[in-house]
């Protein structure tokens, strides 16, 4: 930020020489301050510093001469690294009331960045507003802007400004920038505001979806306020599924949790795949974990053999339930096209004790099948419920759509 802001500031110094007001110079102030303009674009900035001593030194300057040896002294002070000198001049050159407004906010830009480099922040958010005030709006000044915030500590004013920004570019139909969803993540998070913080986050997931969101926000996921802890194993699936699962326990506590839901065959990929990947199977926790994968292998293999029966069982019950569990069995087996059906009969007769969450079911066992991703989605989408399922949803769509 502050190269590429000095760098500008260079370009526009030995741009002023060529303008109507270094016309009216003398050519004794002139020539020094042309040379140093070149030795600006060149990178000297402190060679052009001399040079603008020199052109100082003469006598007898008028208001114009001054002006421009204030902009150019400015400009190479602070390419040099002395932003002291650059301050005194800037503010000079502010003050002799000379200066457009498309002027103005452009060394009021360049005294923002000086006071930054010397740590004044009240200093540098004073002259952020008078060049916001001239109509500078760079994004820059705006990285500024939140830079400063962030070292003053003043996170509730980070928090409005970048919540009103996610708000405006929502409200446009734009996605909204992903420094100003991270600045409200932080923000909310240092306001103690866990909603705001965790909606930062799933915000981050949905328009972004890095590996390293997946893994702040679906650690932040089951504590947010309603969210019920059934939903264990579903934010341990969404973990595995943007790669954000990798310890050993992680693969033991999910198998364990498959396992627990009555689904074997769920519970033996899992730790298949944590052998496979090399989390399972060696150190002091082998021989648990070699016993958690042939109980897992002899419950599939039980299942496996009674699913029949269970399914004409379920056939037979008063209530939707068991026809849900059972299609969801079938699913974990890789047999979507008896799964599915079962899940929907189980959905239409009804008497279930959480209809979303036999929703949410369907949509993942349609996108788990492969075949059937555009009605996943839409199943997904007709999701609610305060307590999870919805959220799930949510991010189960955001899956499908980066498939």
């Amino acid at each position: 930020m502050k190269t590429s802001h000095l760098l500008c500031a260079a370009v526009l110094a030995a741009s002023f020489l060529g303008s109507a007001q270094a016309q009216a110079l003398r050519p004794e102030v002139a020539k020094p301050l042309s040379t140093a303009g070149d030795l600006l674009k060149a990178g000297k900035a402190r060679e052009a510093l001399a040079k603008v001593n020199e052109a100082d030194a003469v006598g007898g300057k008028t208001a114009a001469e001054q002006l421009m040896i204030d902009r150019m002294r400015g400009s190479a002070a602070q390419r040099a690294g002395d932003n002291a000198t650059a301050v005194r001049a800037f503010e000079s050159a502010y003050a002799s009331g000379k200066l457009s407004g498309a002027e103005q906010g452009q060394i009021a830009e360049s005294l923002a960045f000086a006071y930054s480099q010397l740590k004044d922040w009240p200093k540098t958010n004073q002259w952020i507003q008078k060049a916001q005030a001239a109509g500078s709006n760079s994004a820059q000044l705006k990285q500024l802007q939140a830079y400063i915030q962030t070292q003053s500590g003043d996170y509730s004013a980070i928090l409005k400004e970048s919540q009103g920004a996610v708000s405006a570019a929502e409200q446009a139909g734009r996605k909204p920038g992903e420094d100003d969803l991270l600045r409200l993540a932080d923000a909310s998070l240092r306001m103690n505001n866990m909603t705001l913080h965790v909606s930062a986050l799933e915000k981050l997931v949905m328009y972004y979806a890095k590996k390293e969101y997946w893994s702040a926000y679906l650690g932040r996921l089951p504590r947010k306020p309603e969210f019920s802890d059934r939903f264990s194993l579903d934010v341990m699936r969404l973990r595995l599924a943007t790669g954000s699962l990798t310890k050993a326990d992680e693969y033991m506590e999910m198998a364990q949790l498959a396992l627990q839901a009555g689904l074997p065959a769920e519970g033996k990929r899992i730790v298949e795949q944590g052998f496979s990947s090399g989390a399972l199977g060696s150190g002091a926790e082998a021989a648990r974990q070699q016993r958690l994968r042939d109980l897992a292998t002899k419950q599939e293999a039980e299942q496996r053999a009674n699913l029949e029966a269970e399914t004409v069982k379920a056939s037979q019950s008063k209530d939707g339930g068991e026809l849900v569990q059972v299609g969801m069995e079938y699913a974990a087996f890789g047999q979507y096209d008896k799964g599915i059906p079962l899940i929907q009969q189980g959905i239409a007769k009804g008497g279930l004790k959480r209809p979303e969450d036999a929703k949410l079911r369907l949509g993942q066992a349609q996108l788990q099948s492969g075949k059937a991703k555009a009605q996943a989605i839409q199943t997904l989408r007709s999701v609610t419920g305060k307590d999870g399922p919805a959220d799930l949803a949510r991010l189960w769509i955001v899956i499908a759509n980066s498939q």
